[in-house]
């Protein structure tokens, strides 16, 4: 699996550079997702947009991130979908679940504006 890391301070973004998000790619996304979250991040952005095939284990993948996340307190964005996959992604209704945006730069700024209102939230305790 081809992809990069490039890691913040209150997030990590990770860019798959594969065209196909399939069964022989999603074991090693999700490995890699499960690893960067035992790491200690909790926000992690997923920039699919050189992903132009997904198959339900690449969506399996992409809920085991939402999960780890979830679970985390953290979040989990997908940026850069393409047209085919977010019919999938529509089809199998987890654009309820999945949090999508248009831009890495909009990825961050969810991120960001999450961890205000959290930070918000313990103040007012």
């Amino acid at each position: 699996m081809k992809f990069t890391v490039d890691k913040h301070e209150k997030y990590v973004l990770i860019k798959l550079n594969e065209t196909k998000l399939n069964s022989l790619i999603s074991p090693q996304l999700k490995s890699e997702l499960i690893l960067t979250n035992t790491e200690g991040q909790r926000n992690i952005i997923l920039d699919l947009s050189a992903v132009k095939y997904s198959d339900s284990s690449g969506l399996g993948s992409l809920l085991v991130g939402h999960r780890i996340c979830k679970n985390a307190e953290g979040t989990f964005i997908l940026t850069g979908i393409n047209e085919n996959v977010a019919r999938l992604i529509t089809i199998s209704q987890l654009d309820n679940v999945l949090t999508i945006v248009s831009t890495i730069d909009e990825a961050i700024d969810l991120i960001f504006m999450e961890e205000i209102e959290k930070e918000l939230k313990k103040e007012a305790r």
